[in-house]
């Protein structure tokens, strides 16, 4: 994807419109729904609570197939890598699968290099929810990347088995979402 039909794709979802080839569930401007999960972050378990992370400001809840995985470990790096700047626009990155906690552990800290959080959402509650099910297959998460305002609305989609595109898209999002926020 070239970043000028990135630009297009985000401006499609920020505008409320049609997603075209993406097909993530939720549509824009659906409130999100609420969860709890175990999480892991350095290594440390903790509990993540959507609505305490959206008093902070946005969050980027992507969900990814498996951890360790070949998509799965480059999206991991990828967002582990923005995650300082999507920090500066106030927003929480959260990635999510139907691992177990303890995987997800040595994961955060391999792959998602103690950047962000991970949670387990072990019996797919989270993952059905969001309509975040790999098709055919009812224990494995789609690749879908979401960006919440903190009024828990869904301000963005994307959805691709690719990693790529996923950090770039919900960035611009969360940076225009950012951008028009009044003080």
């Amino acid at each position: 994807m070239t970043r000028r039909s990135s630009m297009i794709l985000i401006g499609i979802a920020v505008a409320g419109l049609s997603l075209g080839g993406a097909q993530a569930a939720l549509t824009i401007g659906a409130r999100a729904p609420e969860f709890t999960a175990q999480a892991a972050m350095g290594g440390n378990e903790f509990t993540f609570a959507l609505a305490d992370a959206l008093k902070k400001g946005p969050v980027v809840l992507y969900f990814f197939p498996k951890a360790f995985t070949k998509g799965c470990t480059v999206e991991a790096h990828n967002f582990s890598e923005a995650t300082d700047r999507f920090k500066s626009f106030g927003a929480t990155v959260i990635g999510m699968s139907n691992d177990d906690i303890d995987t997800l552990k040595k994961f955060s800290v391999l792959e998602c290099r103690n950047k962000f959080a991970v949670a387990a959402d072990q019996g797919g509650h989270v993952m059905k929810q969001y309509d975040a099910v790999l098709p055919g297959r009812v224990d494995v998460a789609d690749r879908i990347s979401y960006v919440i305002a903190p009024d828990g609305k869904v301000i963005y989609a994307f959805a691709s088995m690719s990693p790529d595109g996923h950090v770039e898209n919900t960035l611009d999002a969360v940076q225009r979402w950012k951008g028009t926020v009044r003080p």
